[in-house]
């Protein structure tokens, strides 16, 4: 890479690690720990790429992306931040960010992105919103590498005019997506009008609903149930709009190549929507998120005038095990449940257990007594472990991921047994030293070698 960055972020840390890393691929840094002298650096005509935390001792990193695009038009700018919301990634959108990464960031990626700005132009700008159009907080929060994921594809997409469709399991915020690429949309002031097959039902139905959306956004809600009839409809109102032509979008659980294959969604309809595919993730596909959801949902209900809560952290881990088949609206119901129900402050195991549906006189989920064996032990635990996911099956690649929980644990303490001695321990497990080596590292298991009296 070839050209001048300027750093700004009052993590030393963060400044030390990326002034080395440019360094080392042919840039020249220029780091500091406030927004005065960025911008002052950015006035002086100084840099051709800047990386910038949000939130410094002397300001906000966001609100100074305007005066830098007036001071240098066509500067691209890179905005890191630890809040990982979506509003962060919408806000750096907003503000004509060239990129946005969440920490903790991924060095070799923000070393990639940085080289593109370097050599690429200044995306166009967006419109701008309003501050007192925006909500106070977004309710999509996470920080997991699949919403990270998911907030730069909502920031991409909101202001252009392409067909959204939004997949993903029923509870996972579909419709709240829309809605947020709706409002965060050059065309907010205009109507959002969900529809559903009953509104399309009769001849009238897609005039008024065109109508009602006067050039706004149409979402039509789970395209998957609506019947063929009714999606031809969909499908002359996208082709025929009329004089003010709105977006549209759609949600759905089901996966819709399948319901292409067996006939019961139409291809001309799929294609005319799928301008842009985003999939909402599971929860139990983002475990990471699930204390940061737990910890806004209690903060909310202590805000409406609930008694304050925290989760106990055995609690907290028996949480993040289940399976959550009603995803985020499932959680956000528990934990207000527990709110009211709780006996004390702190939430713990035995009522997320009772929440959970689990049976009162339930053991650990992994052990027992001293004397039962551990393929009874084993056994417990995958029935209890069914019995969490209620009438529906636990997601795909159970094998694997049993496997896995069982040898972690065997090989971390067979390495301790025998003093973080590779080759003792594959004698142990019996199984061949480079074997052996590959789990470690695959597993990530850190060895430490010391003296093992035995």
């Amino acid at each position: 890479m070839d050209g001048t960055v300027l750093v700004a972020d009052d993590d030393r840390t963060i400044r030390t690690v990326l002034t080395q890393a440019l360094t080392r691929a042919g840039c020249k840094v220029h780091a500091t720990s406030s927004l005065t002298t960025l911008m002052r650096w950015v006035g002086e005509g100084k840099g051709d790429v800047v990386i910038t935390d949000v939130m410094m001792p002397d300001g906000n990193g966001l609100e100074m992306l305007p005066k830098i695009a007036e001071d240098r038009p066509g500067l691209p700018v890179i905005v890191i931040s630890a809040q990982n919301t979506i509003m962060t990634a919408i806000q750096a959108a907003e503000a004509e960010a060239y990129d946005y990464l969440p920490k903790p960031f991924d060095l070799p990626d923000l070393m990639k992105r940085t080289g593109k700005a370097l050599e690429q132009k200044r995306r166009a700008p967006a419109t701008p919103v309003a501050d007192d159009e925006r909500p106070d907080e977004l309710p999509l929060v996470g920080r997991t590498a699949a919403m990270q994921a998911l907030y730069r594809l909502v920031a991409r997409v909101m202001n252009t005019d392409l067909p959204v469709l939004i997949s993903g399991e029923s509870g996972t915020g579909k419709s709240l997506i829309a809605k947020e690429i709706h409002d965060f949309s050059d065309r907010r002031n205009l109507p959002f009008v969900v529809v559903n097959a009953a509104d399309l039902s009769d001849l009238e139905g897609p005039a008024k609903v065109l109508a009602k959306a006067r050039g706004g956004t149409i979402l039509v809600d789970e395209i998957g149930d609506i019947d063929d009839e009714v999606q031809a409809r969909i499908v002359r109102m996208m082709d025929t709009p009329g004089e003010h032509s709105p977006r549209f979008m759609a949600t759905s659980q089901v996966n819709l190549n399948a319901a292409m294959d067996n006939g019961t969604v139409r291809q001309d309809l799929y294609y005319r929507l799928n301008g842009a595919a985003i999939h909402v993730p599971a929860l139990r596909e983002r475990v990471d998120d699930i204390p940061l959801l737990v910890a806004h949902f209690l903060n909310r209900a202590e805000r409406d005038g609930a008694p304050m809560r925290v989760f106990s952290e055995a609690a907290m881990e028996l949480f993040r095990a289940y399976s959550w088949p009603g995803n985020v609206r499932q959680l956000e119901n528990a934990v207000r449940r527990l709110v009211l129900t709780a006996q004390a402050e702190e939430v713990s195991r035995a009522e997320a257990e009772m929440m959970l549906g689990a049976q009162p006189q339930a053991g650990p989920l992994l052990g027992g007594d001293d004397s039962e064996k551990l393929s009874a032990s084993v056994a417990r635990h995958l029935r209890r472990y069914f019995d969490l996911h209620g009438n529906m099956l636990p997601p795909a690649g159970l094998y694997a991921r049993i496997l896995r929980e069982i040898e972690l644990p065997l090989i971390e303490i067979a390495l301790d047994a025998t003093g973080g001695n590779q080759a003792k321990c594959a004698d142990l497990l019996g199984i061949n030293r480079n074997t052996l080596r590959k789990k470690i590292t695959d597993l990530d298991i850190h060895v430490t070698r010391r003296r093992k009296l035995m």
